[in-house]
């Protein structure tokens, strides 16, 4: 059941009708079950006074490219109603001069456009209307026998309309088939949605939750869990044998999905997903088409279902099923575009947005984790859709051409044109070890700020999630993942890339970053002393390229390593024998690995730091004690020593290292391998030679 979320108090402190139609949109797309994300729209009519002072009739529509859950009174748009409504008259018009007319009709050009289903709200002679995609409705709406069932129902209260691709046809039709039934409460738009109606914003809220309410209790009627889909087929894994699955296959996926462009993936166990997947129907009924076409350009008509026993846990034999199957699918795409495309068409990338396995679950595809997340979402619709329709009779959906003459429709392509434009590390994961210090942090930033979605892994779990937080407010949802991990415990590097599997589908960038620093003389250096810096700097750094190398062979599609070296990787420090020594071991472990990387793309470089006092925790400790007896000076006189020291007179920052690193990571150094930088300000006994 739907529940009605109006609550007056709230409603009455909307000052104007346009606030009063924000709620009912918010409300309407708060519950995923009435309306798609992106999806749907809303209208309300209203007087206005235009810049002359005259009282001007006004619609107020949702603007192309928001979502009702979450848009405001800036993603409406308003247009001049006594431009709109002849066009009524006309037999025909096409999307073009639709939209070309319409931005003629805005009282304000810096509105959005209109919704591409503007006319259907201006030309039905009610005051608010709403536009939702219920799934209990598409479920009669995609039934062979919907109209049958309709009329059981709703008896002679609803208004059908065949399948049209939204614009000026469709809403004509609405309009003519509401006027010519006095009884009309609704109307059902085959292989669509919903359209409902009110003369006060609550009254069409109300009516719209009370249509799919009565949808929703016949289904319900209907339903026999047991045999849903066909009944159970395959038994679920559990969690832990399931994650351990996915933490394998999901960097092979995503390799053989972003031959073209990079994406980066999330998975989805919830009960309906898993019921689906393990039902005797799913491999055919997945197979018929989309459910809705809103879904279609962030599905694809149809998903990748891999036919793979879980039962036996055979993840060689599992990885073999999915390559093949995801080269198939891009195959049958790239036919598929071929048989259909118009002038002009340019293909999308052609991997499956959605997998499903048996056992396991499905596993979702996008040029970021939000948007392999709204595929999951829009899936969980289908599977809604699908299993009401099943139910009634028999799931059918749009044709062949039809789903294609909506998946690459300009007016829906448009809405994706809205995005911001991808920066230079967009659709990467980086992975920062000792993420929670001062150069750890500011990379994790950096690398943030210009589109990566990153782990920050350290030792320290509480600052890792305090700077994964920061991020996530800063730049939106899911683009950072905090993770406890000790760089010298092989197991706990292995989980940390397996957790870096589920959380993304893989990594593009590891920068070995965690670090201490210990200073003695060479006669007072301690067996424990060598062996915690050898352990830290020395083994750690192993660890984590090794883990990282093995997951970026995986996914075949190239990689980054950079290491954060120092000064005295080329330079031997005074009292500092175990920390110098190891800090030359890791710039040419890393020189070995890149050497080894080559044939597959990856590159591995070395950032050389020198003094970086800010934000540290290093510095912090009994080192920057250490260090000022060495060069016979106060701790609090390091900042200005260090700057001296240097030609250039500077002291480094976290923010600087982090720009090396990024640097090294980019495009711009995409030739460069097996390299060192030095970012110290100039320590002559330093230059690389």
């Amino acid at each position: 059941m739907v529940n009605n979320l109006w609550n007056s108090n709230t409603a009455e402190q909307a000052a104007n009708g346009v606030e009063e139609l924000v709620y009912r949109s918010n409300l309407i797309g708060s519950d995923r079950a009435v309306c798609n994300w992106g999806g749907g729209n809303t209208s309300t009519k209203t007087t206005v006074q235009d810049f002359r002072g005259r009282d001007v009739e006004v619609m107020w529509v949702k603007g192309s490219g928001s979502d009702l859950a979450t848009m405001k009174e800036k993603n409406f748009t308003g247009l001049r109603l006594e431009d709109i409504t002849p066009l009524i008259e006309r037999d025909e018009m096409s999307d073009e001069e639709m939209v070309e007319y319409l931005s003629h009709c805005m009282i304000d050009s810096k509105h959005p456009r209109a919704s591409i289903e503007t006319l259907l709200h201006a030309f039905l002679p009610f005051k608010h209307v709403d536009h939702t995609h219920p799934d209990a409705i598409i479920s009669i709406c995609c039934a062979d026998n919907g109209q049958e069932i309709a009329k059981e129902i709703y008896g002679n209260r609803f208004v059908w309309v065949p399948y049209v691709r939204p614009g000026f046809t469709l809403s004509k039709m609405i309009a003519e088939g509401v006027r010519n039934n006095p009884n009309a409460q609704l109307v059902l738009m085959e292989k669509h949605g919903l359209v409902t109606w009110g003369e006060t914003s609550e009254a069409s809220y109300a009516q719209t939750i009370s249509i799919i309410n009565e949808a929703e209790n016949y289904i319900q009627s209907k339903i026999t869990e047991a045999s849903v889909f066909g009944g159970q087929k395959y038994h679920s894994l559990s969690d832990e044998e399931a994650k351990e699955i996915l933490s394998f296959v999901m960097p092979v996926i995503r390799g053989a999905v972003s031959d073209e462009k990079k994406m980066l993936l999330s998975y989805d166990r919830s009960d309906d997903v898993l019921q689906f997947v393990n039902s005797h129907d799913a491999a055919n009924v997945s197979q018929i088409g989309a459910a809705c076409p809103d879904h279609l350009v962030h599905t694809k008509r149809v998903p990748l279902f891999i036919d793979w026993n879980p039962e036996s846990k055979d993840i060689k034999n599992l990885i073999e099923i999915i390559k093949d199957g995801i080269e198939k699918f891009k195959e049958e795409y790239r036919a598929y575009f071929n048989r259909n495309k118009n002038e002009g068409d340019n293909m999308v990338e052609p991997a499956p947005r959605v997998i499903l396995i048996p056992g396991v679950g499905m596993i979702n595809t996008g040029k970021d984790v939000t948007n392999s997340h709204v595929s999951g979402a829009l899936y969980h619709r289908a599977i809604s859709v699908m299993k009401g329709s099943t139910t009634l009779g028999n799931f059918v959906s749009l044709s062949e051409n039809e789903s294609y003459n909506v998946e690459y429709w300009p007016l829906e392509l448009y809405k994706l044109s809205l995005a911001p434009a991808e920066a230079e590390f967009s659709r990467k994961v980086a992975f920062v070890t000792g993420g929670a210090g001062g150069i750890g942090s500011e990379t994790c930033r950096q690398f943030v700020s210009q589109g990566a979605h990153v782990i920050v892994a350290d030792l320290n779990l509480e600052g890792a999630q305090k700077i994964a937080a920061e991020i996530n407010v800063n730049y939106g949802p899911n683009r950072a993942v905090a993770l406890k991990m000790d760089v010298t415990k092989e197991e706990e590097v292995r989980a940390a890339f397996a957790q870096t599997a589920l959380s993304f589908g893989g990594v593009d960038v590891i920068v070995n970053n965690a670090g201490l620093a210990t200073s003695s003389p060479i006669d007072e250096t301690t067996l424990n002393e060598w062996n915690l810096n050898m352990n830290v700097l020395g083994t750690g750094y192993f660890l984590v390229a090794r883990e990282a190398f093995k997951q970026m062979k995986q996914q075949g599609i190239g990689g980054n390593m950079v290491f954060v070296g120092s000064k005295n990787s080329v330079y031997a420090g005074k009292n500092a024998a175990a920390y110098s020594s190891v800090k030359a071991l890791e710039t040419h472990l890393a020189r070995c690995i890149a050497a080894e990387g080559g044939e597959f793309g990856i590159r591995v470089n070395s950032v050389l730091p020198d003094a970086v006092l800010q934000g540290s925790a290093i510095w912090g400790s009994k080192w920057r004690e250490d260090r000022a007896s060495a060069y016979g000076i106060e701790p609090d006189q390091l900042e200005d020593h260090y700057r001296k020291r240097t030609t250039l007179l500077v002291n480094i920052y976290p923010k600087d290292i982090a720009e090396s690193i990024t640097f090294f990571a980019s495009s711009k150094a995409e030739k460069t391998t097996g390299c060192m930088i030095t970012v110290d300000g100039g320590v002559p006994a330093a230059f690389t030679r």
